[in-house]
């Protein structure tokens, strides 16, 4: 019956890793969506292997061990195998590596449970082990290296591999308390001559392991021998004062080594340095939040973005390509496994086997939990590997071992177990572990589900450029349908051109180095698929491609034919142009410059960010201006019936929309303070155009709207709505005299001028806008220079004015 059993899992294990094999095979043409791509092929290399020698010790162990626990192997082969398949898919070399390194760790496998009948040589040999152990591990001191060639020279290495001693030492010190335990506890149960000993031993291994800065190691080290004494004492005590240890560790730690003041630095805070030491922990989280429920897919995510994520983050990596329901389902096979080690431990047939049980189960279960937690930000980072499933011989080594001396325990587990004092320490300790994979699964599900769509958006996340690599992205046009911004190139190779460079400070850019501006950021959600698509094909094309839906077209009220006359008015003049639709709010040209060419950002972006003209800022609607005298005319002709008092003034400026930034779907400048002093008022061009139309549509203030519309797949353009509503600003008739007093002399417009000269940047402003008797499309215009030259603006805004009004 536990050969038929143990069978049938390592079935549904093969099962699961064949299907994963071959998604991983297919995964080139799924994330092209065609079928002329080239295939992964060797990692089926790494299946034959893992199939090979799991059929092998399976048999051996039907003849060896018949009454052994028949869900240990499974459950080993199970996260063995999914580990070596992930690290194949991430480095194919790496893989191949892991691959042997599962054939020997098979092998020490069947040779502890061949030579080791009742564990007995373990227990008598306990000093003689613990002394090995502890000197190849100071060995590592004189001949120690490190594989990558930088960083804590932990292994020992010949002919290409590499043994890390403080892995298979984890296995030598929980022996050596163990046998200790089991022989003094029957003697004595004061619980100083138990941890004098023991403590004297482990503070051995520990200074080694900080000698050598193996923090996470020494950490790992400190819980498990808690764990083991408790369980093996049941004193409440030990817990307490090792917490106290290592609360005092981690402050003495944050205060005095760099490295412990980094880690906890970046645990507490990543999002102060997410490019610098909290690199690892955002791309970690940002992976995990790529995966949302369901993944992206076996090798369609972009996991390989996470530092080191073949060993430290392969947990991240799998939770991006395997989503939050692939994760618990990976800590639901901790949980089992943490289960049956407990279990084999209360059957345990002696004390000593009970307690090392126990204490490889500990082992398994708080590694796990440490480096999981890391991941997911529920602890700060240790560096620890994930057992069975993280690169690295000398870590699946010992963690087979491990499973070995545990099956090798559960053959004598069914008779009579040992007596036992009390349960609670196991209670204790089973619900200490079923705790940390919990929080593990909350955490996570924080981070990809409730946070994940914030975490996505960030200008970070590279993982929205490779993603623009495979879907077309939406286009933008004008109102009479001109290409503005459009997507090129085949699927893998997609990129954006943009055709009217002039309009980059308002359109912006998207680029996998710069991130996204203007436009193309506020809707991005339109233009990249998310939004406008129905919900029901976002979902498929995420459950089947890893990605969203083709991109949606938007369609804006720039009229490129004016946007040219604006842009040729302003020349080479720092400033800024709005001219807009009176009545409807519609933006119909929009200028800032000094310009860019986004066409050029891969060679000349940084040299953008940094130069002092500022030609990424979009001055239009993003710039605050001092308003200084451009608003004397109007309040001349406002304060004809007698001077308004504060409170009036404040009430008008708040009509005119200068105290709040203003709704529409771009990139806006602040509001302004509720201040009613016209002198210290800061405007943008956007804000003064939008309030100047009013003039021309009989006292009512517009919605302002650039994004017009947007093609949808099922209803065609569909029309984006204002996102305010329009404000009555003044009588009707208080707009007409204000129109008649400032009209131009033979010319269907008013106009005024002011100026700032005193203030630090010097502006000078031009406004103007058709009569409120226009048998035309009512028009505003703004023109802002940065330079004490009114003349100047009103001869700019004169030129593109008479364009625009021509018949």
């Amino acid at each position: 019956m536990t050969d038929l059993r143990e069978r049938r899992l390592l079935v549904l294990a093969a099962v699961f890793l064949f299907l994963y094999c071959l998604i991983l095979t297919l995964s080139p043409a799924v994330r092209e969506k065609s079928w002329d791509v080239s295939y992964h092929f060797s990692q089926w290399i790494g299946l034959l292997v893992w199939m090979a020698v799991f059929l092998l010790g399976h048999r051996f162990l039907a003849r060896r061990l018949p009454d052994r626990d028949p869900y240990l192997l499974p459950l080993a082969s199970l996260l063995s195998g999914w580990g070596i398949l992930t690290i194949w898919r991430l480095d194919p070399s790496f893989g191949l590596r892991q691959a042997v390194w599962l054939a020997i760790s098979i092998a020490a496998l069947l040779a502890i449970v061949t030579t080791a009948d009742d564990l007995s040589c373990l227990r008598r040999y306990k000093y003689i082990l613990l002394a090995a152990g502890l000197f190849l591990t100071a060995l590592t001191l004189i001949l120690g290296t490190n594989p990558t060639g930088a960083g804590p020279r932990l292994w020992l290495g010949c002919c290409g591999l590499y043994l890390q001693p403080s892995e298979p030492l984890k296995l030598l010190l929980l022996v050596y308390w163990a046998a200790y335990l089991a022989d003094r506890i029957p003697i004595r149960m004061r619980i100083f001559p138990l941890l004098l000993p023991t403590a004297f031993v482990t503070g051995i291994a520990l200074l080694l392991l900080i000698v050598q800065r193996d923090l996470g190691t020494a950490s790992i080290f400190i819980v498990l021998y808690t764990a083991v004494l408790y369980i093996a004492t049941g004193k409440s005590r030990v817990l307490l004062a090792t917490c106290a240890a290592l609360t005092l560790a981690g402050l003495t730690g944050f205060f005095v080594v760099d490295v412990v003041h980094a880690r906890l630095e970046s645990w507490a805070n990543p999002w102060n340095d997410p490019s610098g030491t909290s690199y690892q922990v955002v791309q970690s989280l940002l992976a995990i939040a790529n995966g949302g429920v369901f993944g992206r897919g076996p090798g369609i995510g972009s996991p390989s973005l996470v530092p080191v994520a073949h060993s430290d983050f392969i947990f991240a990596a799998i939770s991006e390509e395997a989503g939050l329901l692939g994760s618990i389902g990976l800590l639901g096979t901790y949980a089992l496994l943490l289960t049956r080690g407990l279990i084999i431990a209360l059957r345990a047939p002696d004390t000593f086997r009970r307690l090392l049980a126990a204490g490889l189960t500990a082992y398994v279960g708080i590694q796990a939990i440490v480096i999981i937690g890391g991941n997911v930000r529920l602890l700060p980072l240790t560096g620890v590997t994930l057992p069975f499933v993280s690169y690295g011989g000398s870590s699946l080594l010992t963690s087979l071992i491990a499973t070995g001396l545990l099956l090798a325990i559960s053959t004598h587990a069914r008779g009579q177990p040992a007596p036992l004092a009390s349960f609670r320490p196991y209670y204790v300790l089973a619900a200490a572990l079923g705790a940390g994979l919990l929080g593990i699964a909350f955490s996570q599900s924080w981070w990809g589900i409730i946070r994940g769509t914030d975490l996505l958006s960030r200008t970070d996340n590279p993982r929205l450029s490779i993603a623009d690599r495979y879907v077309p992205r939406g286009s933008i046009f004008d109102r009479n349908n001109q290409a503005i911004d459009v997507t090129i190139g085949t699927s893998g190779s997609f990129k954006r051109s943009y055709d009217y460079p002039p309009l980059a400070p308002v359109v912006g850019y998207i680029h996998p180095t710069y991130g996204q501006a203007g436009l193309e950021a506020s809707l991005d959600d339109y233009l990249r698929g998310l939004q406008g698509n129905p919900t029901s094909l976002v979902f498929w094309d995420r459950l089947v491609y890893g990605t969203t839906p083709p991109g949606l077209d938007v369609r804006l009220s720039i009229s490129l034919t004016l946007q040219a006359q604006a842009d040729r008015a302003l020349g080479s003049f720092k400033g800024a142009v709005v001219l807009l639709n009176a009545s409807t709010g519609e933006i119909l040209a929009m200028a800032s410059h000094p310009i860019y060419n986004p066409n050029q950002l891969d060679a000349l972006g940084s040299l953008l960010a940094r130069d002092p003209t500022a030609p990424l800022l979009n001055r239009a609607a993003q710039g605050a201006y001092p308003t200084g005298t451009v608003f004397a005319p109007l309040m001349s002709q406002l304060e004809s019936g007698g001077p308004p008092g504060n409170t009036a003034m404040v009430a008008l400026y708040q009509k005119l929309g200068f105290f709040s930034a203003p709704q529409i779907r771009m990139p806006v400048a602040a509001p302004s303070l509720q201040d009613s002093n016209a002198q210290t008022l800061r405007l943008s061009p956007l804000q003064l155009a939008v309030a100047a139309a009013s003039v021309s549509n009989k006292g009512t203030r517009p919605a302002p709207r650039i994004a017009l519309a947007v093609d949808t797949p099922q209803q065609g353009w569909v029309v984006l709505p204002a996102l305010g509503d329009a404000v009555p600003v003044f009588f009707p008739d208080v707009a007409e005299r204000l129109a008649d007093q400032f009209a131009a002399r033979y010319q269907p417009y008013w106009q005024w001028t002011g100026a700032a000269p005193a203030s630090a940047t010097p502006a000078s402003w031009y406004v103007a806008g058709t009569m409120p008797n226009w048998k035309g499309t009512p028009l505003a215009l703004v023109v802002l220079l940065e330079a004490n030259s009114p003349s100047e603006a009103q001869r700019i805004g004169q030129q593109i004015l008479q364009f625009a009004i021509r018949p």
